[in-house]
């Protein structure tokens, strides 16, 4: 049975600041398909392309070249405005993605009613609140009986794993998480990844994830690519991605020609 493809990106290309001494080709030539349900973890290097192709799906820029096709839709020249109702979206940064002197209780509001029909009711039903309650329970932070604080009094962990479950609610037809644990000490990473596991599986969410950890993109989803200079030099899945470990993945990136750092070793 053939999956639905809800991605497609075809032949897209990147250069910033075309013509100048500072001239960066981002993106060259960037193929790929991605089927409803996947979980992809991308990783690379530094410079390797791999945040520009994520502004590339939400139409932060335009691309130079190319064609992206989002749940069929030809989103290639769609404002990054209008694409955000099919996309849910997890920054590195704990400080974006919410609004941080509003109400917990009312960041949810926000992101619930995203690209819906707004009615004249003032406030938060009582319903809703009760839906947010539950949810809130489910991150285990205690944050369900804080509904009412302002979000700018959260911890880092408590912002994004909110900011997760804020990019989830409406089941967007695709979830990108852009390094979305690295600026999370190692306890809250895990408990935010495993976390975000638990609710791609439990809503079917075809997912894109960053992420400069090997462990945790050999671990996590059902494929995993790797870029290079703003191309995908490897992909690979099922049973193959199952079987890999760090080792292989620096190999394949000596053999790429990329240089290794610091964070990619000791992550």
């Amino acid at each position: 049975m053939c999956k639905k493809v809800i991605l497609q990106l075809e032949n897209i290309c990147k250069t910033f600041n075309r013509g100048s001494v500072n001239e960066k080709k981002a993106l060259q030539g960037v193929d790929l398909t991605v089927s409803e349900g996947d979980f992809i973890t991308v990783i690379g290097g530094n410079g390797a392309g791999k945040s520009t192709l994520l502004n590339a799906i939400c139409g932060t820029f335009r691309v130079d070249e190319g064609r992206i096709v989002l749940g069929g839709r030809d989103v290639t020249r769609l404002s990054e405005y209008k694409r955000a109702k099919y996309l849910g979206r997890v920054f590195q940064d704990p400080m974006m993605g919410t609004t941080p002197n509003m109400e917990i209780q009312e960041n949810l509001a926000l992101a619930a009613r995203r690209g819906k029909v707004r009615s004249l009711m003032p406030g938060i039903r009582k319903s809703e609140k009760a839906f947010y309650r539950e949810q809130l329970a489910r991150l285990g932070l205690g944050l369900e009986e804080r509904m009412t604080a302002k979000v700018g009094l959260l911890s880092g962990g408590q912002r994004q794993s909110l900011t997760l479950l804020m990019a989830s609610l409406n089941k967007p037809e695709l979830l990108l998480l852009d390094e979305h644990t690295a600026a999370l000490d190692p306890k809250t990473a895990a408990r935010v990844l495993d976390f975000t596991e638990e609710i791609a599986a439990e809503n079917n969410l075809t997912t894109v994830m960053i992420t400069h950890n090997m462990l945790d993109a050999i671990r996590c989803g059902n494929r995993l690519i790797m870029m290079q200079e703003g191309r995908i030099i490897y992909d690979v899945s099922g049973d193959e991605k199952k079987a890999l470990n760090v080792k292989d993945l620096l190999d394949k990136f000596r053999e790429s020609g990329g240089e290794i750092n610091d964070r990619m070793v000791l992550n």
